[in-house]
């Protein structure tokens, strides 16, 4: 195995019977077809599932909204590039030029991909079960601190950090809607003025796009 990844197995917590998986884990798309965007759509899943198990068992008293708003807040991307930071993920990414000269590497957007990538590649290694232990040996501390942390969902935090710094609030503003009736998906730019900034993000609903294009605003104000 190359030193480096047996460095970062060594991190993860987990020792891969199969290093291509990981190796395709931490390929991003800029390098070309045999990226990690498949094994990303297989780790999102399945961290949706093992954090919906776990906050089950271990919120008895937890009604379903309040159930769902603490997944949320532990499967969105920063606090999936916020683990993976931890890890040290990013510097063991395989990025095409563009996006190395661009600092890749260190954007919380190709960091969560990554990690929903190498949730998948655990999954296809192993199984379920060994899955479920890495995931919650990286989620202890935020699962014993649920409570405490944050649940307002992206646009309320924008909101509220702009309202501190006395800026008007952002603008959205639908760019696109595209595919069949039954599964459209909205193109939403989210604008700072004040800032001039503009980003652009996709959802199955114009409210998701929202928060989507919220959510990386967050990561992208300079402050």
């Amino acid at each position: 195995m190359n030193t480096n990844l047996a460095s970062l197995c060594k991190k993860l917590g987990y020792h891969f019977n199969d290093i291509n998986y990981l190796e395709n884990a931490l390929t991003h798309r800029s390098m070309g077809k045999n990226n990690n965007e498949r094994l990303e759509f297989l780790g999102d899943s399945v961290i949706g599932y093992v954090m919906a198990e776990e906050l089950y068992q271990r919120f008895s008293d937890e009604d379903e909204g309040n159930l769902s708003r603490y997944r949320s807040l532990l499967v969105k991307g920063d606090t999936l590039a916020s683990i993976a930071r931890q890890i040290g993920v990013g510097q063991y990414l395989k990025l095409g030029g563009g996006e190395l000269k661009s600092g890749g590497y260190r954007r919380a957007s190709i960091l969560a991909d990554a990690m929903e990538a190498i949730i998948g590649a655990i999954t296809l290694d192993s199984d379920i079960e060994q899955v479920r232990k890495c995931i919650l040996s990286w989620y202890e501390e935020r699962l014993d601190n649920i409570k405490t942390l944050d649940l307002k969902d992206p646009k309320t935090r924008l909101q509220e950090q702009l309202q501190a710094r006395k800026y008007a609030l952002p603008q959205y503003k639908v760019i696109s809607v595209n595919g069949k009736e039954h599964a459209q998906i909205f193109q939403v730019d989210c604008q700072i003025k004040e800032l001039n900034l503009t980003i652009t993000a996709e959802g199955s609903s114009r409210r998701a796009a929202e928060q989507k294009s919220a959510e990386f605003m967050l990561e992208k104000i300079p402050w």
